[in-house]
């Protein structure tokens, strides 16, 4: 049985009626796109008020200029969020931010050249910034009304 677009789940197992009551608050999406994204509107407003110190940032990084990067992750951040709250072209916002996102874990999260504290805390995060990116793809799959036949 299927409710709300697979909230009930596929497996057989529905969720509890107070979880299925939950999610068809009417808040409750609009809210979660809001702290899904919450961190990129931040770095984004951020950024833009102190822009010299994030193309400084984006050097460190060794991405050059660091003035063009730091201006495209302002506005991927920017722009990316705003389409994930609206749930207006949440493919190209979620897809911005997902490849924003994998620069990131790429640059700033190469536990494999660190060692010890370092290496656990840029491993963390590399991992972390990967279920970031899996969330935009499942906010990507939710707003687009289709769902997978392997359900």
């Amino acid at each position: 049985m299927r409710v709300l677009g697979g909230l009930t789940g596929g497996s057989g197992l529905d969720n509890p009626s107070w979880v299925v009551v939950l999610l068809r608050q009417p808040w409750v999406m609009p809210f979660v796109r809001i702290c899904l994204v919450s961190a990129y509107l931040i770095g984004g407003v951020t950024k833009l008020l102190h822009f010299d110190a994030a193309a400084a940032e984006q050097v460190r990084f060794g991405l050059h200029p660091g003035w063009l990067w730091a201006a495209i992750a302002i506005f991927v951040e920017l722009a990316g969020s705003l389409c994930i709250i609206c749930n207006r072209f949440t493919w190209l916002g979620a897809g911005g931010l997902a490849a924003l996102t994998l620069v990131a874990m790429l640059v700033a999260n190469n536990f494999w050249r660190l060692e010890g504290a370092a290496q656990f805390i840029a491993l963390n995060s590399f991992f972390e910034h990967l279920g970031l990116i899996a969330a935009f793809v499942m906010v990507t799959w939710m707003a687009s009304g289709e769902r997978c036949s392997s359900e």
